[in-house]
């Protein structure tokens, strides 16, 4: 049974870093399509950043290239996402995410197991 759990959220100043973490059970990381996504208040929930090409090439959205960085450990079943610059409107629910078909896709509907969220709040 694939588990995920987030932790690592909490109140960053703009222009501030975090990293937040997704503990992985059930499955091996090489062979799934993962990824981080959030949700704001009142908004769908949106890709941020996966790892699902065949060539394990990340996939970013626009609004986070250059700031965010997808990274794993295998040998420990840990997803991490490194938020760097931050801005108030990276507030949201951050999942993670993975699914057993790599899509190369960063779309919530290619996902199938999902962890409860962590909150990422940007605020002075």
């Amino acid at each position: 049974q694939l588990q995920l759990a987030e932790s690592g959220g909490g109140l960053v100043q703009p222009g501030g870093s975090q990293k937040i973490s997704c503990k992985t059970s059930g499955f091996n990381l090489d062979w799934y399509a993962i990824g981080w996504f959030r949700q704001a208040p009142g908004k769908e929930r949106e890709g941020v950043a996966c790892i699902s090409t065949p060539d394990g090439s990340p996939i970013y959205a626009d609004s986070v290239k250059g700031r965010f960085t997808i990274s794993t450990d295998n040998a420990n079943s840990m997803i991490y996402l490194q938020m760097n610059s931050l801005k108030p409107e990276d507030t949201a629910v951050y999942y993670c995410a993975a699914d057993r078909i790599s899509r190369s896709s960063c779309q919530p509907r290619h996902f199938g197991s999902w962890g409860q969220g962590t909150q990422v709040t940007v605020s002075s």
